[in-house]
């Protein structure tokens, strides 16, 4: 993986947060309150858009730090992932993939502790 290859996904990252969240706003905000899920659509969004920001930061890092930078990545596929679906389908189960998304998250900022001033190079 690349700096290049990083902050592209980075870009794309955040063009699909401001997508869904004017998606939740506007398109799906019937279904969203017919499901009574607006909260967790907006909780997706959040913690999208937190670290699809912390995805630019690390892809402009040199060496970039890949194991946090795919921690966050995939914390966003499975957190605000499954968020996304369950606030859409109102498929509960959903809510119990949750947490793994939420412990790549936390595997990611340890990760930047441990590396210390190595992912601030």
């Amino acid at each position: 993986m690349t700096n290049t290859w990083a902050m592209r996904v980075a870009g794309l990252m955040g063009a699909l947060a401001v997508t869904l969240g004017a998606f939740g706003a506007h398109g799906f905000k019937e279904i969203l309150v017919r499901n009574d899920t607006v909260a967790i659509w907006e909780k997706a969004v959040f913690y999208h858009f937190i670290h699809t920001i912390m995805l630019f930061v690390l892809g402009a890092r040199r060496p970039l730090p890949k194991g946090p930078w795919i921690s966050f990545l995939a914390g966003i596929v499975v957190f605000s992932g499954s968020l996304y679906l369950l606030a859409y389908t109102n498929v509960r189960w959903l809510g119990a993939i949750t947490p793994l998304g939420g412990l790549s998250f936390i595997v990611g900022w340890l990760w930047l502790a441990w590396l210390g001033d190595k992912a601030a190079a």
